[in-house]
C-alpha cells in the first residue's frame, strides 16, 4: 500500500473495486487548515477510459509493479495489434480500444516494451522518439518558411502533427509521442528528404530544429 499523496504520473494501482489504472496527471490542493485534497487523472488499464479520482491526504490505495517483456509489434488485424515476444516467440495481442493513443504510434518492426500484469497484457511503453514518414501535408510556398509556426501533417500511421512549414510529403520525420501541445505532437527534426526520382537517402544528422511552442499551438 501506499499513501495518495505518493501518487505520481506512471503510478499504477488498484482502486477499491479491483480496477487497475495507471496515474497520468497529478496535482495536490491545499486549502487553509484542512486536509489537502490529492487530485489524478488516471487511465483504466482494462478497458482504456481515462478518468479523474479525488483523495483526501491520508488515504492510501494498493500499488502495483507490472512486468514488463521485450516484444516487436507485428501487424494489425483488424481492431487488435498484434506483437512478438522476444523470448517465448509468443504472439500476445492488444485491442485498439485498450491501446488508446498509443495505436497512433505503432510502426511494424517497432521494438516495444509490454506491460503485464499477472500475465496479462495490458499496454505497451513506446519509444522515446519514432521516425514516421509524411503521407500528406500542404506545400511550402516562398515566404512561409521564415515566418515560424507550422502547419498540420498526417504520418504513415495515421498520426497528424505538427511540423516547420518546410517539411514535405515523403520526408522522413522524428516525432515524441510525449511530447504534446493542443495541435499536436512536435517534431524533433527532419531524419531525411525523399529525392527527385522517389528513391531514400541513408539518414542524416540534419541540424536540429526549434519546433513551435505549446503556447503559439494554443
Amino acid at each position: 500500500m501506499i499513501g495518495v499523496q505518493d501518487l505520481r504520473k506512471g503510478t499504477t494501482f488498484l482502486d477499491d473495486d479491483g480496477n487497475l489504472f495507471v496515474v497520468t496527471d497529478y496535482s495536490h490542493n491545499k486549502q487553509g487548515r484542512g486536509n489537502a485534497t490529492i487530485n489524478i487523472k488516471a487511465r483504466n488499464l482494462r478497458s482504456g477510459a481515462n478518468v479523474q479520482k479525488s483523495f483526501q491526504s491520508g488515504g492510501k490505495v494498493q500499488d502495483v509493479h507490472l512486468e514488463t517483456k521485450k516484444v516487436q509489434y507485428l501487424y494489425k488485424d483488424g481492431d487488435h495489434f498484434v506483437f512478438m515476444d522476444q523470448e517465448t516467440f509468443e504472439q500476445p495481442m492488444l485491442s485498439e480500444e485498450l491501446l488508446g493513443e498509443h495505436a497512433k504510434w505503432l510502426k511494424e518492426g517497432t521494438m516495444l516494451e509490454l506491460l503485464v500484469y499477472e500475465e496479462e497484457a495490458l499496454d505497451v511503453e513506446l519509444p522515446t522518439t519514432v521516425d514516421l514518414v509524411v503521407t500528406e501535408t500542404a506545400p511550402a510556398f516562398k515566404g512561409n518558411t521564415a515566418s515560424g509556426g507550422g502547419k498540420p501533417a498526417t504520418l504513415e500511421t495515421g498520426a497528424v502533427v505538427t511540423v516547420p512549414f518546410f517539411i514535405n510529403n515523403g520526408d522522413t520525420i522524428r516525432v515524441s509521442p510525449e511530447t504534446k501541445c493542443r495541435n499536436g505532437i512536435m517534431v524533433t527534426h527532419r531524419v531525411e528528404r525523399s529525392t527527385l526520382n522517389v528513391q531514400r537517402t541513408p539518414p542524416c544528422n540534419f541540424p536540429s530544429f526549434a519546433p513551435p511552442s505549446c503556447a503559439s499551438a494554443n
